[in-house]
């Protein structure tokens, strides 16, 4: 008998995952990585956030959390949705979970069966594809390009659409290409959509507000979407919380009581004393963490006119999250110091080995011709960074 499941088995690494990995080994080995795969900011969390949950502890949140969240937190986060979203949410369409990586978990396992299609604009952020297949779904890729700078456009939704289709899911700004859909972008395919009734959205909006244009758009804003769209947030990105793993979702009644439901048998409610934290992260605007977002788009604008001054990196100018996500096709066919290249996942681990710098490569993402390279790090780390990588292809 067969010790594991065909369910794991089938299930991809997360590549991010297994390059931090990966450069941790390397470092363990003694040799100088600079990790440039995480998603995640290298700034602490403000001290704000981190005294009220000192204060939690000393309150005694020390039990049961409800599993869709503390009744205040979901104000909160409805109070949240109406600030920077001009969204209307009632308590019953909240559901608080363990990161948005859960809530997206969640949706996928209450609302799909076996062979339902959800359409994945690529690039897409690495787990979307097996949480799909996870959950008996069939990813849809519609393949975007850095001249449109990954975004989709209506009439490849139009085309992508089958009778088996169920979902859409994409991110806005998007991991791992840093773009953002305008309203006007998200209402054309919005119009798309108004012909399928039983097609729902998911709009992951994690790093909506490291934005460096302003006027975030969410679906659900539409009035003839808003019975239609699921969107995910949180606190990792924003407010530099990735470690405290707080998500949400405001969604259509009948689907947050499915993931309460579905939560109450999986890990139940989130961390207390992470919850009572985020109470006061959402509370307070956004202008608090306004420094970070600041530091990021210069460090945006660095990584560019770096990457720029490297034969055959192909580059778009992101308008969110912190992440580039350069073409470098150009070096496939190619043999760089004895290593041939092949695909963006060799170049990815020639950067690793030969340059000491862990990128991810575009293929996790679904998109063979790119790699993804993070700048949430230090600008001497980034200078250094980029220099090794020139070094290593010239």
């Amino acid at each position: 008998m067969q010790l594991l499941s065909d369910r794991v088995l089938n299930m991809s690494t997360s590549a991010t995952l297994a390059m931090a990995a990966k450069a941790r080994e390397l470092r363990g080995e003694g040799r100088d990585i600079i990790g440039l795969s995480l998603g995640e900011p290298d700034f602490n969390t403000p001290d704000f956030i981190k005294d009220a949950a000192i204060q939690a502890i000393h309150d005694n949140y020390n039990s049961y959390s409800p599993v869709d969240g503390y009744a205040d937190l979901k104000q909160a986060i409805i109070t949240k949705f109406k600030r920077d979203n001009n969204l209307d949410y009632t308590p019953s369409q909240i559901v608080v979970s363990t990161g948005a990586k859960q809530c997206l978990a969640n949706i996928a396992g209450v609302m799909l069966n076996k062979g339902d299609e959800v359409i994945l604009p690529c690039p897409y952020w690495v787990s979307y594809s097996d949480i799909v297949k996870l959950n008996e779904g069939v990813p849809v890729e519609v393949q975007t390009t850095i001249d449109t700078d990954f975004k989709m456009t209506p009439e490849q939704l139009e085309n992508a659409i089958t009778p088996k289709t169920k979902m859409i899911w994409y991110s806005s700004p998007c991991n791992p290409s840093g773009s953002v859909y305008s309203k006007e972008e998200l209402r054309a395919l919005a119009d798309v959509l108004v012909k399928y009734p039983d097609i729902y959205v998911v709009s992951d909006e994690i790093y909506e507000h490291i934005n460096y244009i302003g006027g975030h758009a969410s679906m659900a804003g539409f009035e003839d979407m808003y019975d239609r769209t699921i969107t995910v947030n949180g606190v990792s990105k924003a407010f530099a919380m990735t470690g405290w793993r707080i998500g949400f979702i405001g969604a259509p009644e009948k689907i947050a009581r499915a993931c309460n439901k579905l939560q109450g048998q999986i890990t139940s409610g989130a961390n207390c004393i992470a919850q009572r934290a985020v109470i006061t992260a959402l509370n307070e605007p956004p202008s608090r963490v306004q420094y970070m977002i600041d530091e990021f788009k210069e460090r945006r604008d660095l990584v560019l006119e770096l990457l720029n001054g490297i034969e055959g990196f192909k580059t778009n100018i992101p308008d969110g999250a912190f992440y580039v996500f350069p073409n470098v096709s150009y070096y496939f066919g190619k043999t760089l110091n004895g290593t041939p290249i092949n695909n963006a996942t060799d170049f990815s681990l020639y950067l690793l080995e030969e340059a000491l710098v862990a990128t991810v490569t575009g293929d996790a993402f679904g998109n063979p011709d790119c790699i993804r390279i993070s700048y949430a790090a230090s600008k001497a780390q980034i200078i250094e960074a980029i220099k090794r990588i020139k070094n290593a292809i010239s």
